[in-house]
């Protein structure tokens, strides 16, 4: 989705729901050709661990090869995930009925603790000084956004009810309760009664980042796919989230673009250009990049023509996982900004497509006042008034 906005990356990671986790062993003949493995090596590469898009055919081609399937994708991505060795995963790739074989990688959360206050206050507004007032149009009721992250403490008093479990990709359960607290920090800018940009949305946690804070790419691909297949009305996908460019998980964002699910993601925290980062570099997906109380990018936010807009990302209060709040600071804390617009957006405007709400919340943000934007990067910053 284009528009006006330009969008791009972030990623986490665990499996479930739409994929179908499985432990089948294969040992079978071995093709003479060989192709190419993709992100082969990259930072975080997991060893042994393989992505496999399909043009045709289903996770029993693996027989073929030899391997452990993880993981199978029917609905963000046709394939599967599977331990292989090298030799075996290149000679997978060469099969015709491969799309392409992605080596795993680790993704990490792209937020950082840190002190100072600000809160909703800039978003409702073109210019500072702030007022110390947030007026929204709508509270977000009528849409739903999908948080791909840590997992939610959503039992909090905050949400009200509106929170509840989708899946837990790293416990491989039904329970995707936060460990970590980033999860339950973007899921609070969301949609929380007091730190929340819509406080009325509904909010389904999908856990696939550990306790530390990072998951794989074929457990986030898992997430996605979950979502694809479960999200019912006017959705959001947000993944505060990122690592190595990666094909696969690419693939699902926009799979999940296409089935009409609006996805928000961070550019990350890197100082440098997103296209280099997935999914902050999917064109398809809103890529959101952060800014400091004073309208400047803030220091580590990435930037780049894969970026779409800019929010509030330093010094950002939110809840705190068991209770409470704190600050956090980073592009995981702009981006459930975005999302939470998206939000707004979707309910006054329940039929509208991803990249009609793209174009919206482009059209409402507040052109050229971020300073420092970075070279390529949309000079725009988020404004809920006008949606």
């Amino acid at each position: 989705m284009r528009g006006d906005l330009r969008r791009h990356r972030i990623a986490g990671a665990v499996l479930t729901g739409a994929a179908v986790a499985a432990s089948v062993a294969f040992a079978g003949p071995a093709a003479a050709a060989e192709g190419q493995i993709r992100g082969a090596g990259v930072p975080g590469a997991v060893t042994d661990g393989y992505i496999v898009s399909l043009k045709s055919g289903d996770a029993g081609l693996a027989a073929k090869y030899g391997g452990q399937v993880k993981a199978t994708y029917t609905a963000a991505l046709n394939g599967f995930s599977a331990k292989m060795t090298e030799a075996q995963a290149k000679r997978l790739a060469a099969d015709p009925n491969v799309d392409f074989v992605q080596q795993d990688a680790v993704a990490h959360m792209t937020g950082t603790q840190t002190n100072p206050t600000w809160g909703l206050d800039r978003i409702d507004q073109k210019n500072l000084p702030l007022d110390r007032k947030y007026t929204y149009p709508n509270d977000g009721a009528g849409a739903t956004v999908y948080v791909v992250d840590t997992g939610v403490d959503y039992r909090q008093a905050e949400f009200g009810g509106r929170a509840t479990s989708g899946y837990d990709f790293i416990d491989n359960d039904s329970d995707a309760r936060d460990c970590q607290g980033h999860g339950t920090h973007v899921a609070g800018t969301v949609g929380s009664a007091t730190y929340g940009v819509a406080k009325g949305a509904k909010i389904v946690a999908v856990r696939v980042l550990n306790c530390q804070g990072s998951g794989q790419y074929s457990q986030i691909i898992s997430g996605i796919d979950w979502v694809v297949k479960n999200a019912k009305g006017p959705s959001v996908l947000t993944m505060s989230l990122g690592g190595p460019a990666d094909s696969g998980v690419d693939a699902a964002v926009r799979r999940a673009v296409s089935a009409g699910i609006t996805n928000t993601v961070a550019s990350g925290n890197s100082n440098t250009d997103a296209c280099g980062t997935s999914p902050a570099r999917v064109r398809e997906a809103i890529t959101v990049n952060a800014t400091q109380s004073d309208d400047r990018r803030s220091s580590f936010s990435n930037y780049g023509s894969c970026t779409d807009i800019f929010a509030p990302g330093t010094n950002i209060t939110s809840l705190r996982n068991g209770g409470g709040t704190q600050q956090m600071s980073g592009t995981s804390m702009a981006t459930p900004h975005v999302a939470g617009a998206a939000a707004i957006y979707l309910t006054s405007h329940p039929s509208a497509t991803p990249a009609a709400v793209a174009s919206g919340l482009a059209a409402a943000a507040t052109s050229g006042v971020v300073t420092s934007p970075g070279s390529g990067s949309t000079n725009k910053l988020l404004n809920v008034a006008g949606l």
